[in-house]
């Protein structure tokens, strides 16, 4: 017997609905009601808690292969929670460019390294550009932090996409407008980014 079957007898022996047993593991009626449809499984830690309320052994619950997929699984989605959180500390990372000298200034023909909100002998649609960038960055960062459990399809598939555009994207403008030290640092950040989705693939 699958899983999904076990974990839906189960259910029924014990004269309990979804929302009662989804409240007894303390997760949503919506997870109970994937698991017994067959559309996926708990995670190691609902398991055990599926187990111990049901008073069997993890084994009794799954087959030897779906105790594989499940220990998959749940390797994959910690390893997807460790890449949001360095994708979004790398992004917070980029507000210090308001505060750090990173950025060169001519000011009565000596160069200067002065921070982005130091700056002032540049055109503010280039202030304004280079504040837009770091600010969405940022942006960036914090939803990454702020959403990592959540599932939403389109979230899941486009974070590390849109995190890597604005990356690329501020590190062009600085090398396009001769700023070397904000370019590095952002390009570094785009190079560690890479190398954990490829890891991670």
């Amino acid at each position: 017997m699958e899983f999904h079957e076990k974990l839906q007898e189960l259910r029924k022996q014990q004269g309990i609905t979804q929302e009662q047993l989804a409240e007894s593991l303390y997760v949503s009626r919506t997870a109970v009601s994937k698991w017994e449809s067959g559309r996926g499984y708990p995670n190691i830690d609902s398991l055990k808690a599926i187990a111990v309320f049901f008073g069997l052994s993890v084994d009794e619950l799954l087959s030897g292969g779906e105790l594989l997929t499940i220990a998959e699984q749940d390797k994959q989605q910690s390893a997807s929670r460790l890449c949001d959180i360095v994708f979004g500390l790398l992004d917070l990372c980029v507000l210090l460019f308001l505060f750090l000298p990173l950025f060169g200034q001519e000011t009565d023909g000596v160069a200067q390294s002065v921070s982005l909100l130091s700056m002032t002998n540049i055109s503010p649609y280039l202030r304004t550009a280079y504040i837009v960038v770091v600010g969405g960055i940022a942006a960036s960062g914090v939803l990454t932090l702020v959403l990592q459990y959540c599932v939403h399809p389109f979230w899941v598939k486009s974070k590390a996409a849109v995190s890597l555009c604005l990356n690329a994207a501020g590190a062009l403008l600085f090398i396009i407008s001769r700023q070397p030290y904000a370019a590095t640092l952002l390009l570094v950040f785009l190079t560690i980014k890479a190398f954990l989705l490829i890891k991670r693939h």
